[in-house]
């Protein structure tokens, strides 16, 4: 398999698994309080460049499906690419705890913006609801994710086939 289709197919099923995980675990995945368990998946454009892409789509897909509208679709998205770019700089960096850092881009951001939608879209208090969904990304992105993350960096032959 050439380079280009390698990375196309890995983004797509980086977007798939996402997607699956999220509409599977739906009662979860939504709402002021939540943990979206795929958020552990943040953590792979550590890795490659090819996966933020994967991410973007995999959010949009089940973002469509969880309700929230087109607000959601857009601005829930757009946390998960912000993240996923920001992530991918922190593993190209010479950051001395770059993998302790890495999950830390989607608990902020998803906080701050997931936060900010569910105050405009349903009034729930802005700083409860920033403070939850934070909480939900530490436990997807650190209690999931960051162990996923050291995992792969250990295995070098997981590294070769995605990196």
């Amino acid at each position: 398999m050439n380079s280009k289709t390698k990375k196309i197919v890995y983004g797509a099923l980086i977007a798939a698994v996402y997607a699956v995980v999220t509409v599977a675990l739906a009662p979860i995945s939504y709402g002021q309080v939540q943990v979206r368990v795929a958020e552990a998946l943040t953590i792979m454009p550590f890795f490659s460049s090819y996966s933020i892409f994967g991410l973007f789509v995999g959010c949009i897909i089940a973002n469509m499906i969880g309700g929230n509208g087109i607000f959601d679709v857009v601005f829930g998205s757009l946390a998960t690419l912000i993240s996923a770019v920001i992530t991918y700089y922190i593993g190209k960096s010479n950051l001395r705890y770059k993998r302790y850092l890495a999950p830390l881009p989607p608990v902020v951001i998803n906080g701050i913006i997931i936060g900010i939608e569910l105050n405009f879209l349903y009034k729930l208090p802005l700083v409860a609801s920033m403070l939850w969904v934070g909480l939900g990304e530490m436990i997807a992105c650190y209690v999931l994710g960051l162990p996923l993350l050291l995992y792969i960096d250990k295995n070098d032959k997981i590294k070769s086939m995605i990196g």
